[in-house]
């Protein structure tokens, strides 16, 4: 609803103002219209009217965050915020259904956690902290708390516009075996957001032909991280003219192939450029046409080289190695 809007016959009623492009100013005083407000102690329950959450984040008086807050002084750290949440906010009520709030965050000085889904004492919070000494937790802050990132930077007007526009969202996923179908809501962690807006920084200032080696272990999300960056770079611009003509994501596994694909299908804003290359003839056509966004194995690669034009033969070989 945030993205998109309501619409009702001819009438469509905006909830949200998008990032302006640049050199829009039109654009820009629409965007300065959104309202981020905070509410503290929010009374979220009609049937237990005691019950109180911290804070709760609105845009445009639409819930999109909460958190449960807890600190030294009461001897309480971020896994008494996440005990909370799992044994004190009823996942029925309204406000944590899914699709309710984007995210829900466990916050004390030291660390943040989120979940997505609210499901009691099964709810799966995840970490949410930039890293210290090539392990978890968070840096000293010699300004102040080691958390204070969390509203100072990615809960920013401009970031958390970002986030919600590129990053957020809600997709159906089926089980092969079963064919039963679900939705789930996802949330960058901080390692994906990071790297994906450095990556977006760089080549935006450098331009094409740069190289780059990102690290993500096991079970750390590097399939929504590649459809995060891959969609983003489609819209990359220098100077008023698109950096990238076409985007290719390549995997040297079938398995990878389709997930990947299945991945970046589900953002609605690329799916009429998404190419997926099942055979070597689609992904020669693709690219002969200028298809925006390729998915495609490394495989078909070595059958179509000496068949496509050298100039983008060159550009293929270049932009692949």
């Amino acid at each position: 609803m945030l993205r998109n809007g309501v619409q009702h016959g001819p009438h469509r009623l905006a909830l949200f103002y998008e990032t302006p492009s640049a050199g829009n100013p039109q654009a820009r005083e629409r965007f300065e219209l959104n309202r981020l407000t905070v509410t503290r102690q929010l009374r979220y329950s009609l049937a237990e009217t005691q019950r109180a959450l911290d804070i709760a984040l609105f845009i445009n008086g639409l819930p999109v965050f909460t958190f449960e807050l807890k600190n030294s002084l009461t001897k309480q750290t971020v896994a008494d915020a996440v005990e909370q949440y799992k044994r004190d906010r009823d996942p029925r009520e309204k406000l944590f259904e899914l699709g309710r709030c984007a995210a829900h965050f466990a916050v004390d000085e030291h660390e943040v956690r989120f979940c997505t889904h609210l499901k009691g004492k099964a709810s799966w919070f995840l970490p949410f902290n930039r890293g210290w000494n090539d392990g978890a937790g968070n840096p000293p802050n010699p300004d102040g708390l080691k958390t204070d990132y969390l509203w100072r930077e990615v809960l920013g007007r401009e970031s958390f516009a970002n986030i919600l526009e590129n990053y957020a969202q809600l997709v159906e996923t089926k089980d092969e075996k079963t064919g039963q179908r679900r939705r789930v809501q996802i949330w960058p962690r901080y390692h994906q957001l990071d790297a994906v807006r450095r990556l977006l920084a760089d080549a935006g200032q450098r331009g094409v032909g740069q190289r780059y080696l990102i690290q993500h272990s096991a079970g750390s999300g590097k399939s929504n991280s590649i459809a995060w960056l891959a969609h983003q770079l489609i819209g990359l611009a220098k100077d008023g003219t698109s950096v990238f003509d076409s985007v290719i994501v390549v995997t040297d596994r079938v398995l990878l192939d389709r997930q990947l694909r299945d991945t970046i299908r589900q953002y609605e804003q690329v799916k009429a450029t998404v190419g997926h290359a099942r055979q070597s003839g689609d992904l020669r056509k693709f690219l002969e046409s200028g298809k925006k966004l390729i998915i495609s194995t490394v495989q078909k690669f070595p059958f179509i080289l000496d068949e496509i034009g050298g100039e983008a033969r060159a550009m293929v070989v270049t932009n692949v190695m």
